[in-house]
């Protein structure tokens, strides 16, 4: 069935334009120029990300044809020495782990290392260290960074890469993610971060044997321009088990697959940026920009709250065509922090941007209730024994387009199918308790993770169905903002979470001020817009239906107004900011 009235336009591979500079492509090109600026005794260092294809840099380095080879792999512990030491921050559970907020040589030998230092020092000719923190033997002559995006590594894992100096080729998806998510990005960014200003090269190695290279000035000036004007970041797309078909249509995706169920469109922590250097695509992860330019993008005070985070994030979840999410909850910020080491949970909501005639929305519990039989119900259901009866325990709303359900953290709830959901959220995504799942497996064939333990300390138990009906679903009202005459609503969320979000209704134009404040907004209704500056201070940005982008805090104002296909309709757009 076809879901829009008009072809879709949205854009998978949205990029920005830097002017005046270029990408070196292939590693034969590479080579030449690293050749030309290595001049009598050299130290090369090859630094990169966990994940990078080590081999392929293997062949960079052959062709170099130094006199000395450091590999940095080597100068780390034994993998059951670093999986012992990970053992605390792993745990059992399939899915959390701790966060670490420790650094590369906590797991390296020291006495190696070391060595390592020493055999540089003495070395003649052309020296190359490569490898993971390579910078730690030496900070070199000449710096290169391997860089490689989130998603492209969760592929590799899927395609049976192990886990950085691990020998779990084969283990479950989920527990290699969760090492990558607490352990290994941790380090990873916290030492890239320490480099930017050292970078002399960065090489995306995202594409197999594709690798592009740009100088550490064309990095640094391009996240500089990036967080000046309005941009987008790279979507990604999954199938699931309750998958649908909406997202085939409306962003333009394989129609041979059976599903998608889901997708990160705006997640600066694991979507990836592209820029356009003279035609060559470069690809960077997102998180970057966020790193190195944390308070020209997130604004002074958000991150004097978060640091160098990105907060928020919009997401897809698409069940048309496809069935219930599982039932679910989310941990209060204070269960969140003793158990996970983070410091902020997800509370969350869910934006209908599509729905069939009989969409529902499980949300909140029912009246008089008893949390010992419900809770015993979850996991006799979680054994097999029953069938858990959701519709006896939780509420079911009605849900149509433009609806706004509100979820903050401790509240039951699930989309059912026949929707189509912007999530807006808080980040720690991955902090789900899953209660029911429906009876299912996931695409490996596995039971799908359920938590019913840490969920039962965890639910607010008072969130019943009139207080849900008052607090959290369409509690919309009129709001005015100076120089504005476009309908404005504030659509959410709930006063304990700390994202506000506003609908605008437009016809002719919207202004917005930044405030000091990164802004998150969605064409939610309309073909197309644009994003104008009104004193020239970035150059006009379109966005197309569905599309997310992002207005860095350092941009003070900023216009929107239908455009194109939708220049003389209605558009809407819903934005998202942190709250003071």
């Amino acid at each position: 069935m076809s879901y829009l009235n008009f072809k879709s336009t949205y854009e998978k591979h949205p990029s920005t334009a830097i002017k005046g500079h270029y990408a070196v492509c292939g590693y034969d090109k590479i080579k030449e120029e690293l050749a030309s600026k290595i001049n009598g005794d050299t130290v090369l260092v090859f630094d990169y990300y966990p994940g990078v294809r080590e081999d392929e840099v293997k062949q960079l380095v052959n062709a170099l044809q130094p006199d000395t080879v450091i590999e940095t792999i080597d100068l780390f512990k034994e993998s059951k020495a670093i999986t012992e030491q990970m053992k605390y921050h792993l745990t059992d559970d399939r899915v959390f782990g701790r966060m670490y907020y420790g650094e590369f040589i906590d797991f390296m030998d020291e006495e190696k290392l070391n060595a390592a230092k020493a055999a540089v020092k003495n070395a003649k000719g052309l020296t190359i260290i490569c490898g993971a923190a390579a910078s730690l033997v030496s900070e070199g002559d000449i710096n290169v960074y391997f860089d490689l995006a989130r998603w492209e590594i969760q592929m590799r894992y899927r395609a049976g890469m192990p886990n950085y100096k691990c020998d779990n080729n084969e283990e479950d998806n989920l527990r290699k993610y969760k090492r990558a998510f607490f352990i290994e990005w941790r380090i990873a960014d916290k030492h890239k971060a320490k480099l930017f200003e050292r970078f002399d090269y960065v090489v995306d190695t995202n594409k197999e044997n594709d690798p592009k290279m740009i100088t550490g000035d064309t990095f640094r000036e391009s996240l500089k321009q990036l967080v000046k004007r309005p941009f987008r970041t790279v979507p990604y797309f999954d199938p699931g088990v309750w998958g649908g078909q909406w997202m085939k249509e409306v962003c333009n995706l394989d129609t041979s697959k059976a599903n998608y169920a889901w997708s990160f469109d705006g997640v600066p922590e694991e979507n990836s940026l592209l820029f356009d250097y003279d035609g060559v695509k470069f690809e960077l992860p997102a998180m970057d920009a966020v790193l190195y330019q944390p308070k020209e993008l997130l604004g002074e005070k958000v991150y004097a709250r978060f640091g160098a985070e990105y907060p928020m994030r919009f997401d897809f979840l698409d069940t048309m065509e496809g069935q219930n999410l599982s039932l679910q909850v989310h941990p209060l910020t204070e269960y969140i922090k003793k158990n996970f080491g983070m410091p902020y949970t997800q509370d969350e909501s869910y934006y209908i941007l599509d729905a069939k005639e009989d969409a529902y929305v499980y949300l909140g519990l029912k009246e008089h209730i008893d949390p010992e039989e419900m809770i015993d119900d979850l996991r006799k259901a979680q054994k097999g024994d029953i069938v858990f009866d959701a519709d006896k325990y939780i509420n079911k709303f009605p849900a149509k387009k433009h609806d706004h359900f509100l979820i903050p953290a401790g509240t039951c709830h699930c989309s059912g199918s026949g929707s189509m959901v912007l999530e807006i959220s808080a980040t720690p995504y991955i902090f789900t308790f899953k209660l029911w799942d429906w009876e299912r497996l996931g695409l490996d064939g596995l039971p799908r993770p359920v938590h019913v333990e840490h969920g039962k300390e965890v639910i607010q138990w008072n969130r019943t169905t009139p207080w849900v009906k008052e607090h959290l679903v369409n509690a919309m009202y009129d709001v005015k903002e100076e120089n504005n005459t476009c309908r404005i609503e504030h659509t959410g969320l709930h006063e304990l979470e700390f994202i506000e979000t506003r609908r605008y209704t437009v016809t002719d134009s919207s202004y917005h001020k930044t405030n000091g404040n990164v802004n998150m907004l969605n064409l939610v209704d309309g073909k197309e817009a644009i994003v104008e500056s009104p004193n020239n201070e970035f150059e006009p940005f379109i966005v197309h239906y569905a599309e997310t982008f992002i207005i860095p805090a350092s941009v003070s104002e900023y216009t929107i107004r239908p455009y194109g296909r939708s220049e003389k309709e209605e558009i809407k757009v819903v934005k998202a900011y942190v709250r003071n």
